[in-house]
C-alpha cells in the first residue's frame, strides 16, 4: 500500500480541493500520512495568485524534492505555468493541472504499476481537514469579474455555480457527520446562481441551508460590493444562525483607481453600502482587503484611501502591495509604482488600521459572545464567535475557563474582558 502525503498551499478554496484529493485517495490502494519522511508520494497543491505565493510554492517544491520521494504537483501554479515548470524543474514526477482534475487518479496511477485506479475529484468523497465541527462549503469555481490585476480567471476560468442540489446534498452530509459551522465560499459568493437561470441565487441558497437545523452557524466569505442586495443584508440581519460577518474586499476607495482595476461601483457607492449594512445590522462585523501601489496610485490617492479607512472603521482589514501579474491588463500599464513606495505605503496603512482595530476591539469589552471552542494555547482556550473567521486572517479570541475543561467544538458563551490591537480575551460564562 502506497503512503501518500499532501501539502496544501494558498486559500481556503484550494484547501477544499486538497480535501477532495484526500477523499479520492481514501481507499485500499493508498494510506494517507502526515509527514514527508513517511510518504512514498507527496502531492503539493500549489498557489499561483501573486509573487509571494508563487515563491512559497516553488520553495515548497524544491524542499520536498530534497526528500527523494515521488513528487506530484497540482493546483494553480502548475495550471498557469505548466510548460515552464516542466522545463525548469524536470525532477517533478507528475504534474496535474486543474483542468485535468477529472483524470486525477488515472494520472496518479502512472507513477506505479500497482496503482490501477481511475476517476477524478468528487465532493461526495471529500475528507474535511478543518476539524470535526467546522467545514468549508464551496459553491462554485472560477471568477467572471475580470479585475485588471487578477490572474484567477486565467487559471480557473469564468465563474461556474455548483448545482444547488449538489451543494445541499454535501451540506446535509456534513450535518449528519456532526459539523456545527459551515463557511460558504467561492471567489465571489454573491454571484452564485447567475449562470443557472433557474431562480437560484445566494439568498435562496442560504434559506435552503438554514433549513438544516444541525448548523449553529453559517458564514459567508468573499462578497463583491455591488452584488450585495438589500435582501441579502436583511436576511443576515434577521437570521441568528447567519453570522453577521460581511467580508467585502474593496481593493481601493478612489474612483480613478477602481476604474483602472475594472472594479464596479465607486467611492460613494462603497460609503453608502457600509453605512447601510451597519444601519440594518448594527452588530455587523466588516472585513475588507485593500491594495496599495496599483499603477497610477499617487500620493493623493493613497492619502484619500487612508481617510476612507478612517471613516468606515473596518473591524478587520487585510492589505497587500500590488503584484504585477503577467497576462493581466494591469501588468501592461506604464505607470508602475516603485517597490519601496509600495512597501512604505503598506506600512503606513497598517499603522492606521492598527489604531482603528484597537478602537473597534475595545467596543466588545463587556459583551457576551456565543461561539465554538477551536483549540487551546497555553492555559487559555481559542474561541470563535461571529467576530472572527476561521481562515486565520482575523485576530484570536482567548477564553479562560478555570473550573471547567472544555472540548474542541463545544458551543459556549464568553464574557469579553480585554482587547488588544488584534485579539480579544475573556472568560467562560456558565
Amino acid at each position: 500500500m502506497k503512503k501518500v502525503g499532501i501539502i496544501s498551499l494558498g486559500c481556503a478554496k484550494n484547501l477544499v480541493d486538497s480535501e477532495n484529493i484526500l477523499g479520492l485517495l481514501d481507499h485500499d490502494k493508498y494510506q494517507i500520512v502526515n509527514t514527508l519522511e513517511e510518504s512514498d508520494i507527496v502531492i503539493i497543491n500549489t498557489c499561483g495568485f501573486i509573487d509571494a505565493s508563487k515563491k512559497e510554492s516553488i520553495e515548497t517544491i524544491f524542499d520536498t524534492l530534497s526528500y527523494n520521494k515521488k513528487v506530484v504537483v497540482t493546483g494553480c501554479l502548475v495550471t498557469r505555468y505548466e510548460e515552464e515548470i516542466r522545463k525548469e524543474i524536470p525532477e517533478i514526477d507528475l504534474i496535474i493541472p486543474i483542468n485535468k482534475y477529472h483524470l486525477f487518479n488515472e494520472m496518479l496511477a502512472t507513477l506505479d504499476d500497482e496503482l490501477k485506479e481511475g476517476g477524478g475529484l468528487d465532493d461526495e468523497y471529500r475528507i474535511v481537514s478543518t476539524g470535526s465541527f467546522s467545514a468549508y462549503l464551496k459553491i462554485g469555481e472560477g471568477c467572471s469579474n475580470r479585475c485588471s490585476y487578477c490572474a484567477i480567471p486565467l487559471i480557473r476560468g469564468d465563474f461556474v455555480s455548483r448545482p444547488e442540489e449538489a451543494i445541499l446534498k454535501e451540506a446535509r452530509k456534513l450535518a449528519t457527520l456532526g459539523y456545527k459551522e459551515i463557511i460558504v465560499l467561492e471567489q465571489d459568493t454573491t454571484k452564485y446562481g447567475v449562470d443557472l437561470h433557474n431562480g437560484e441565487n445566494i439568498v435562496r441558497l442560504l434559506k435552503e441551508l438554514l433549513k438544516i437545523k444541525e448548523f449553529d452557524y453559517i458564514r459567508l466569505l468573499y462578497l463583491y460590493p455591488d452584488e450585495i442586495s438589500d435582501e441579502l443584508i436583511d436576511l443576515i440581519g434577521q437570521e441568528e444562525r447567519l453570522t453577521p460577518y460581511f467580508d467585502i474586499p474593496i481593493q481601493h476607495s478612489e474612483d480613478k483607481i477602481l476604474k483602472a482595476m475594472y472594479r464596479r461601483g465607486d467611492k460613494e457607492f462603497l460609503i453608502n453600502l457600509f453605512k447601510k449594512i451597519r444601519s440594518k445590522v448594527p452588530h455587523a462585523v466588516l472585513r475588507t482587503t485593500v491594495m496599495v501601489g496599483f499603477p497610477g496610485e499617487d500620493d493623493n490617492d493613497f492619502s484619500n484611501l487612508l481617510e476612507f479607512i478612517k471613516e468606515i472603521e473596518f473591524d478587520h482589514l487585510g492589505a497587500f502591495t500590488y503584484s504585477q501579474e503577467e497576462g493581466t491588463d494591469a501588468a501592461k500599464l506604464t505607470n508602475q509604482i516603485d517597490e519601496k513606495i509600495k512597501k512604505h505605503r503598506l506600512a503606513e496603512l497598517m499603522k492606521v488600521q492598527q489604531k482603528i482595530s484597537y478602537k473597534r476591539n475595545k467596543t466588545h469589552i463587556g459583551e457576551i459572545m456565543e461561539g465554538l471552542i477551536t483549540g487551546k494555547e497555553g492555559s487559555n482556550y481559542l474561541f470563535r464567535s461571529y467576530w472572527n473567521a476561521p481562515d486565520d486572517v482575523d485576530g484570536k479570541i482567548y477564553v479562560e475557563s478555570k473550573n471547567k475543561e472544555l472540548k474542541i467544538g463545544e458551543k459556549v458563551k464568553a464574557l469579553i474582558q480585554e482587547a488588544s490591537v488584534y485579539d480579544l480575551k475573556g472568560k467562560l460564562v456558565d
